[in-house]
């Protein structure tokens, strides 16, 4: 294959993927204005459910703002060679390849988020603002950006430096590349509430009282022994809730938001919390890190397969060829293999919510479960009546109407 018909099947992915994410939101946004399902209807009065339209319309404008910004910088970027001239001005400083790909990387890193604060402040600061959610101040959200940089600077540059350097030096590369991949995978799954969460928010231990008694009380009818129960200051950038669990072993732990307990009822907060044991109970997180990491390995053969060849190099501008532009042709290319990869995976997870959300009505209750959903839909103001095609291509969840139908089976 020559560099040309490369580049042109570049092209194509990219713009074959614009254009279907644009049509998929054209087909969700027809659906704002759906009249709701009597299950769901309670959910907001008529003032309330026309803001959640206005917001839902906002965010869908803006999204095909950016979206549309974003395919025409990076077509733009590919026509014009900007990958050639980045590449020129890394080897200006070393002829070291680990050195220059750091290089690459960290322009181009750095670039993608000067570009992208403008949209996120306005994201932040002008619609977030308008409709309530917002409580990140400027100093913490100029003080996150740097955070980010400096952590995807130290994390991810160690990280493509080992990548590379096992790459020169040894054969059969991917294999070796797998396993450090999969060991600080682990790691950052193992610890990421204790080591990165830090960085950004307060976590403090749930006190005592009715609520962790409660949840005290549940999770020992289940056989799921946990002392480690912390709360999150999420209302430092946001009104809205969440509640997740991470590490496995003597590192387990459960993360409430602080959004979550000052909008539901103590039943409410149990019954969230049963969903997530639900996923522990069920090895969810054993298989989504098993396929993670299958999926992983998959993808490093593949690369591993073409990272050599100076056609890809060739075909994004760049006579000479290297890891880091190799790579990144390389990553545009796999885009098909990885939204078919998504989609069975999406499918996967939204089969397990289902799972994780019966597992919580048969251990604990159904009815604290569904008004713990309406209660955390309508403080997010998310999307009631989305698209069939557009749940399809990217929720990893159900819908609220489709959980709520199925908690209601048998009940």
């Amino acid at each position: 294959m020559t560099a040309t018909t490369l580049f042109y099947i570049i092209i194509g992915i990219l713009s074959f993927s614009f254009l279907l994410e644009r049509i998929i939101g054209h087909l969700n946004a027809k659906h704002y204005n759906d009249t709701l399902s009597e299950e769901i209807k309670d959910i907001y009065n008529d003032v309330e459910y026309k803001n959640t339209q206005n917001y839902k319309a906002l965010n869908y404008k803006f999204s095909l703002l950016t979206s549309t910004f974003t395919f025409v910088t990076t077509l733009s970027f590919i026509i014009y060679n900007g990958f050639s001239y980045i590449d020129h001005i890394a080897r200006q400083y070393s002829q070291n390849p680990i050195i220059i790909a750091l290089i690459f990387f960290g322009i181009i890193a750095l670039g993608n988020t000067l570009i992208n604060i403008p949209f996120s402040y306005y994201s932040t600061f002008v619609i977030e603002e308008r409709f309530g959610f917002n409580k990140t101040s400027k100093k913490t959200f100029v003080l996150d950006k740097i955070k980010g940089l400096i952590i995807t600077a130290i994390a991810g540059g160690a990280l493509l430096a080992l990548v590379i350097w096992i790459y020169l030096t040894v054969q059969y590369f991917w294999i070796y590349a797998w396993g450090l991949i999969t060991i600080v995978s682990l790691l950052i799954n193992m610890f990421y509430s204790k080591l990165i969460v830090p960085l950004f928010n307060k976590q403090t231990a749930l006190p005592q009282g009715n609520l962790r008694d409660g949840i005290s009380k549940y999770t020992q009818s289940v056989g799921f022994e946990i002392d480690k129960i912390y709360v999150i200051d999420g209302s430092k950038r946001s009104t809205k809730a969440n509640a997740y669990f991470s590490g496995f072993g003597s590192e387990k732990r459960v993360t409430l938001y602080d959004t979550l307990i000052n909008n539901l009822n103590e039943e409410e907060v149990i019954a969230v919390l049963a969903h997530e044991v639900g996923h522990y109970k069920r090895r969810h997180i054993i298989y989504n890190i098993i396929t993670s990491t299958l999926l992983t390995g998959l993808t490093l053969f593949l690369f591993a397969l073409f990272v050599s060849n100076a056609v890809l190099s060739q075909a994004l501008g760049v006579s000479k060829h290297s890891f880091h532009i190799g790579l990144i042709a390389f990553g545009i290319l796999y885009t098909p293999f990885s939204e078919i990869t998504g989609l069975i995976m999406n499918f996967i997870s939204r089969a397990f919510e289902y799972q994780a959300d019966n597992y919580a009505k048969n251990t604990y209750k159904a009815t604290p479960l569904i008004t713990a959903l309406k209660k955390l839909s309508k403080n997010s103001m998310s999307n009631l009546t989305p698209h069939k095609a557009h749940v399809f291509l990217n929720y990893s969840h159900p819908t609220l109407l489709q959980r709520i139908k199925n908690l209601n089976k048998n009940t």
